[in-house]
């Protein structure tokens, strides 16, 4: 059986490295905060020291990591994947980046002898938890069906989408549409209670029609409790919608919502709500 390795272990990473964990893979697990590994090895993973000996020691080495600099310095910063990989071994990059992080990564992985697979994911912390992510897999397509066993215990759901960057730009596509949303839905659930509706009949009637969907279902509630304990958090949604305008601006595509919803979620942060979920740009809505 392969040794997998797991890089990054934030409210993403942690869940699904203990579904592999759970399954009975032999796990090594590191994070940039060494008391994050603790869960994790109570449940039988191995601590590794740095980034580049999960590498070296594993045939298989997953990464799921905040940001594109958070994944750059985790594979070219001192001890990090960069000093490990080769031989024929694998790196996946599940981390939400842009697709020229994903290329730069892929291009050093390949100089060094290893295989990269960038493969980042549609869902948050429940999917997580439960292992029914969506996965955007692009690149290596050999490493690609090696992890297929491992893949399988993270995601209900995997899809190959081919050269890397790929399934970067799916991604965007998928979290820009989701910013938008949940902004058309806070302005919605706002303006409908400022007009004397009752907030849980709009929900209802939503849930009800054409437009009924799981994000609505579960995020309603928090705007109305005016709670919104972390799921996916709200600065990292503005990292995405802003990798999707730039990615925009790279193709010469306007995104007028896109850009709207940003903004929306950058005055969010703005006003020190980054780290709720992403539903507390609720708060911002006039």
């Amino acid at each position: 059986m392969p040794q997998y390795g797991f890089i990054g272990l934030g409210i993403m990473g942690s869940a699904m490295a203990a579904n592999l964990v759970k399954a009975g893979f032999d796990v090594t697990v590191w994070n940039r905060t060494p008391a994050k590994c603790a869960p994790l090895v109570s449940l039988g993973a191995r601590q590794g020291k740095s980034p580049g000996e999960v590498a070296a020691s594993c045939d298989i080495t997953f990464a799921m990591l905040a940001d594109p600099t958070a994944a750059h310095e985790a594979f070219f910063g001192l001890n990090g994947v960069l000093a490990g990989i080769g031989g024929g071994r694998g790196y996946i990059d599940m981390s939400t980046v842009d697709d020229v992080t994903a290329r730069t990564i892929a291009a050093a992985v390949a100089k060094a002898g290893g295989r990269f697979l960038e493969a980042p994911v549609s869902g948050t912390k429940k999917p997580a938890e439960d292992g029914t992510l969506v996965i955007l897999a692009a690149g290596d397509r050999s490493l690609y069906e090696e992890a297929a066993q491992a893949l399988d215990k993270l995601g209900k759901k995997r899809l190959y989408l081919g050269a890397v960057g790929q399934g970067a730009r799916m991604k965007l596509v998928v979290n820009m549409v989701m910013g938008g949303m949940m902004t058309a839905f806070c302005e919605g659930m706002s303006l409908g209670q400022n007009g004397g509706l009752d907030g849980n009949q709009i929900l209802e009637v939503l849930d009800a029609g054409a437009i009924a969907n799981p994000m609505f279902k579960g995020k309603g509630p928090m705007l109305l409790q005016g709670e919104f304990p972390t799921s996916f958090p709200l600065k990292h949604m503005q990292k995405d919608l802003r990798l999707a305008v730039a990615l925009g601006d790279e193709l010469g595509q306007p995104l007028h919502t896109a850009a709207t919803a940003n903004e929306t979620f950058k005055r969010a942060c703005a006003a020190g709500h980054g780290d709720e979920d992403f539903a507390a740009v609720y708060r911002v809505i006039d």
